[in-house]
């Protein structure tokens, strides 16, 4: 019975119209259950049941200081990435090949950014 329940609460979400104005018929009411939408019914179900709605926990962003390379570290390390895809094209691995490329891709425009500042 208790297993039940808890299908039907984890679940909710995943019934149609249909079959919650069903579960809320069930449930003595005040208000019409025939024009309420799903979004309603869910939470006038729950809300009959006694079930509270647990608000996900935010996680606070960390804040991180970038670290402002100067263009002669940035030249070396696309050398280094350059070689790095080299050897990831050679063992024909493709995910690899294109996380380089676009890190390479990335590391010229930060190159042609601070030409330009």
């Amino acid at each position: 019975m208790v297993e039940e329940i808890k299908k039907e609460e984890q679940s909710l979400e995943k019934m149609t119209v249909k079959e919650l104005k069903a579960i809320a018929m069930e449930i003595p009411r005040s208000v019409a259950v025939h024009d309420m939408k799903k979004a309603e019914l869910i939470e006038f179900i729950k809300e009959a049941r006694g079930i509270s709605e647990k608000a996900p926990a935010k996680e606070e962003k960390k804040v991180v200081d970038k670290i402002k390379l100067s263009k002669s570290d940035i030249k070396s390390t696309i050398k280094q990435l350059k070689e790095e895809k080299k050897a990831a094209q050679t063992a024909n691995n493709r995910k690899k090949t294109d996380f380089l490329r676009r890190r390479i891709s990335h590391l010229k425009k930060q190159t042609r950014r601070l030409a330009n500042a």
